[in-house]
């Protein structure tokens, strides 16, 4: 089982961000997920002249971990450009589809805007969710 440290997982989610395709907001997002059997996946997001057909950097990681034989994730980081207004949190889509696939102990963090790390859990990103199974 691989042990990351929570600066590794960020640093990987800050290289994937470089590789973003961000041609009509030019805004880069990096994610990169620890799974609960301790391999990582990263996504970063792609945008697509059709709005909303583009995938988060949330979304890109969770189906790499998907198609890695992955279930659930242990943590996900995210990291967006650094900008002024604070921290690039995920957006509700991908709360939910980080919801799919993680429980109780499923750490999300992410890098602000500062330099620091702010950390949540699910439930406090997705209150009163919803779900199917």
């Amino acid at each position: 089982m691989t042990t990351i440290s929570d600066k590794e997982l960020l640093d990987k989610a800050k290289q994937v961000r470089k590789l973003a395709h961000a041609p009509y907001s030019d805004y880069r997002v990096g994610a990169a997920i620890l799974d609960t059997d301790g391999n990582v996946h990263i996504g970063c997001n792609v945008e697509n002249a059709s709005y909303p057909e583009g995938n988060c950097a949330e979304t890109s990681a969770i189906a790499a971990m998907v198609a890695a034989g992955g279930r659930r994730i242990a943590t996900i980081a995210v990291v967006g450009e650094p900008v002024a207004s604070g921290n690039c949190t995920p957006c509700g889509g991908c709360r939910q589809r980080i919801h799919e696939f993680s429980d109780a102990d499923t750490r999300i963090i992410l890098l602000q805007a500062d330099g620091g790390v702010a950390e949540y859990s699910d439930a406090e990103l997705l209150p009163a969710s919803f779900s199917l199974l």
